[in-house]
């Protein structure tokens, strides 16, 4: 009798089990924004626009309270270039918040750490600068020498590649002076990640899930002061908040933004790669692109906008 009880209530709970499992998975995805739709009509006139691109192109772009998406090769590998140095902020406040470093501390640059002519790279051998001062720049400027520094104080590439796997961001990697990834290195150089990955990532740290809140909120405010504005960020209005980081090499364009647009915040990344155009001119292919599917995502979700450009204003770039 007990037995036949004892089999009962395990085939009871069994039973719950699998009925229950559904549910709490469809919970987390409604948490984490994973429960979208196609916005049929953007993605029409996004993949318009990105057709006869003499090069690969991927684009996603979520509009963050109504779930609406356009994913356009939003699953493929594009070199990071500068854009990796998200994931590096994010490793390095990882070991702040581990109790490693802190934010304000002192550092001393040495002539060893230079990798080029910026600000940092430019620092005298003994010059004195706060981490937090390297970390803007990095984000900011996006100063190089900066930015392979706070890199190595994060712990190196397998370290902050570790974070990213932990925190469910598996195709984002560091390659670069990172031991294992040489041959990703040759074909995606710094970095490599997808416009999907890097997007979320981006929105990760919006929510406050990067870190802690208060982590997430200091590497949004860094994120949220970009000096390189003339791409897409000149197509959304100078009174809209935006975080965003962009890369260039001379094949490639990328950029990801977190538009705080009056109607909902959406967040985009156009990544391109194999571009023909490898001049180094504001019409170069790459970004005259970003800054026509910038104009289009903000002409869509902000309709009644009647913004535009004000005329020579691509002068001061």
């Amino acid at each position: 009798m007990r037995v036949s009880y004892i089999l009962a209530f395990i085939t009871y709970c069994l039973s719950f089990s699998v009925i229950a499992q559904p549910l709490q998975v469809q919970h987390s995805n409604v948490r984490r924004g994973n429960v979208r739709r196609t916005d049929v009509k953007l993605e029409r006139k996004l993949a318009s626009l990105l057709d006869g691109f003499q090069g690969d192109v991927g684009l996603y772009v979520r509009h963050l309270r109504t779930g609406r998406t356009v994913a356009i090769n939003a699953d493929t590998l594009f070199p990071t270039a500068s854009t990796i140095k998200i994931p590096i902020q994010c490793g390095l406040f990882a070991k702040l918040a581990a109790g490693e470093l802190t934010y304000q501390q002192e550092l001393i640059y040495r002539d060893s750490l230079h990798y080029d002519d910026g600000i940092v790279g430019s620092l005298k051998d003994g010059a004195k600068i706060p981490l937090s001062q390297v970390v803007m720049l990095m984000e900011t400027i996006s100063d190089n020498t900066g930015s392979l520094w706070c890199q190595a104080l994060a712990g190196g590439g397998q370290t902050i590649n570790t974070w990213l796997d932990a925190n469910g961001f598996r195709q984002t990697r560091v390659n670069s002076r990172t031991p294992g990834r040489e041959a990703y290195r040759k074909l995606y150089g710094w970095g490599q990640t997808t416009p999907r990955e890097l997007a979320e990532l981006l929105v990760y740290i919006r929510e406050g899930r990067a870190i802690s809140p208060d982590a997430s909120e200091r590497m949004y405010r860094n994120l949220s002061r970009q000096y390189w504005d003339g791409d897409a960020l000149s197509q959304i209005p100078p009174d809209v908040k935006v975080a965003t980081k962009n890369g260039a090499v001379n094949q490639s364009r990328s950029e990801v933004v977190l538009v705080h647009a009056p109607h909902g915040e959406y967040v985009f990344c156009l990544m391109t790669k194999n571009q023909k155009d490898e001049r180094w001119i504001r019409s170069n292919e790459g970004a005259t692109l970003l800054r026509h599917v910038s104009a289009l995502i903000w002409q869509h979700f902000e309709p009644r906008s009647t913004w535009k450009p004000v005329a020579g204003y691509e002068k001061w770039w």
